[in-house]
Parts: C-alpha cells; sequence; structure tokens
C-alpha cells in the first residue's frame, strides 16, 4: 500500500519527458519510480508508434500498457500484447492521393503494422526519422499496404494548415487531423485520440476520474489534458496548450515530470 494507490499518471514522451536533446533529466526518472514505489500507475501516451517508442522503454519505465501512435493503439509491453487498436478508414490512401493533388508540397508518412512508408519526403521528413531512429520504404502512396494505424503530414505549419482545413472538410467524419508540432499534422482514426485511449485505460485499470492526471506539449496532447483531473504541461509547450489553460510546470529539460509528482505528493 502506498499513498499513490489508485492514482494513474499519463505523460507525453517528446518534448515532455523526454527533451529534445535526447538526455533525460535524471530527476525524471527518479520520481518515476518513487511514484510508482509508493502504488502509482505511471504510463506514456506518445504519438509514437511501438516501432519507435521500444527503444525508449527502460528510460520511462511504465507499469501499465502505454499510449500509441497518437491514441490509435493501447500496448502492453510487459506482456508484449496489443490490447486495443484502430486503423484509419480503408479511403485514407485515395483521400491523401486526392489531398495530394491539391497541395503537393505536402510530405507523407504511413504506418502499417511495424513498417513505414514514405511518399514526397522533405526536411521534416527526414528530422522525424531521424529524431524517431527509424528508416522508411519511400514508394507511391497507391503501392502503401493497408490499414493504417496513423498517418504523419509533414511541411511548414501555413501549407500544413491548408491540409488540415481541407482534409476537415472534406472527411471530418473519418479522420482525426491534428497537430503534434508546427511541422507534423497527425491523422487517425475518427475518435481515437491521447484522451480517448487515456480514458479507456482508466476504466480498465478502475482508476476514477479525480485520480486521472496527464502533461503534454502540444496540441494532440490536448485531449488528454480535457480528461485530466488537473492538466499539465511544461513550461515550452506550445501557446495553444498555454492559451487552453493547462498548469504550467518546469521546462522539459527542467524535470517537467518530476515537478508534477512533487506536487501530487503534496496533495496526496
Amino acid at each position: 500500500m502506498g499513498k499513490f494507490d489508485g492514482v494513474l499518471l499519463a505523460t507525453d514522451f517528446d518534448d515532455t519527458y523526454f527533451p529534445d536533446s535526447s538526455v533525460l533529466p535524471p530527476e525524471n526518472l527518479r520520481a518515476v519510480e518513487y511514484f510508482k514505489a509508493q502504488g502509482g500507475i505511471f504510463t506514456v501516451a506518445t504519438g509514437r508508434a511501438h516501432r519507435t517508442f521500444a527503444p525508449f522503454l527502460e528510460l520511462a519505465p511504465a507499469n501499465a500498457p502505454v499510449v500509441l501512435s497518437n491514441g490509435a493503439q493501447l500496448y502492453d509491453f510487459q506482456k508484449e500484447e496489443m490490447v486495443a487498436e484502430t486503423t484509419l478508414a480503408p479511403t485514407i490512401a485515395a483521400d491523401l492521393e486526392e489531398l495530394a493533388a491539391r497541395i503537393p508540397q505536402v510530405g507523407l508518412e504511413a504506418y502499417h503494422g511495424e513498417d513505414i512508408y514514405i511518399w514526397n519526403p522533405n526536411p521534416w521528413t527526414r528530422y522525424h526519422l531521424n529524431k524517431a531512429g527509424t528508416g522508411a520504404v519511400e514508394c507511391p502512396i497507391s503501392h502503401m499496404p493497408l490499414p493504417w494505424g496513423k498517418a504523419i503530414l509533414h511541411q511548414d505549419h501555413p501549407i500544413l494548415l491548408e491540409a488540415q482545413a481541407y482534409l476537415l472538410s472534406r472527411w471530418s467524419d473519418r479522420y482525426e487531423a491534428i497537430f503534434s508540432n508546427p511541422h507534423m499534422l497527425e491523422l487517425t482514426d475518427k475518435g481515437s485520440t491521447k484522451g480517448g485511449m487515456v480514458l479507456r485505460l482508466a476504466r480498465m485499470l478502475g482508476i476514477r476520474r479525480e485520480n486521472l492526471y496527464c502533461v503534454g506539449d502540444n496540441q494532440n496532447d490536448i485531449p488528454m489534458l480535457a480528461v485530466s483531473a488537473i492538466p499539465f504541461a511544461p513550461a515550452n509547450c506550445a501557446r495553444e496548450v498555454k492559451d487552453w489553460g493547462a498548469v504550467l510546470l518546469p521546462r522539459c529539460e527542467d524535470g517537467a515530470v518530476a515537478r508534477l509528482i512533487e506536487i501530487l505528493d503534496q496533495k496526496y
């Protein structure tokens, strides 16, 4: 028994728990181990897929299933099994070919199982693949096997805003289209968000909403911040998250998650 029995903490990974410098603040890991030792349930809710998050599991030692692919997957690394999964509508390839004909500057990254496919890569595509530490198969959109768990459009922000507006004007009933940073527009099945999957996990674990806490730095984190008893964000978060009203912590590099656990330590 511990003070955090029945408490679930879900953190975004990149730029919330794990800095762009790729050097984890040691206080984060110490705080997480303390939180778990006191009965807390710790997990990650990330845009990364299984393939790109698995190498970092030791740095974020979850003791519950992890939300992957921006809410499209819930994966139990302890049992090595998929708990829940959604896929994009089977029209996704044709829809994105239509989008690409209208806005040819966009680059595409598509996830089919453990395989990643790219089309029309640009510097932001290359940057993301390098940061994720993975490669990808380049081919025409029509040659990419289905189904896709998620897709990412890469380009400068104004172009992606145009792409987002087009997608939602044509197919808002099929897709979620939300930014994970200014140069990445992430697509998942309609209703598949970090917030929805974190709530599903909380129900599975019997966690009451007043004992669910979430922290994230970008627009794709807002759906899970909306289900958090207290929504938290690192000080380096996107302006949209600050304007939304999250409680600000220190910057990611300065141990934002460790500070959050200190707040919970005082609360419980």
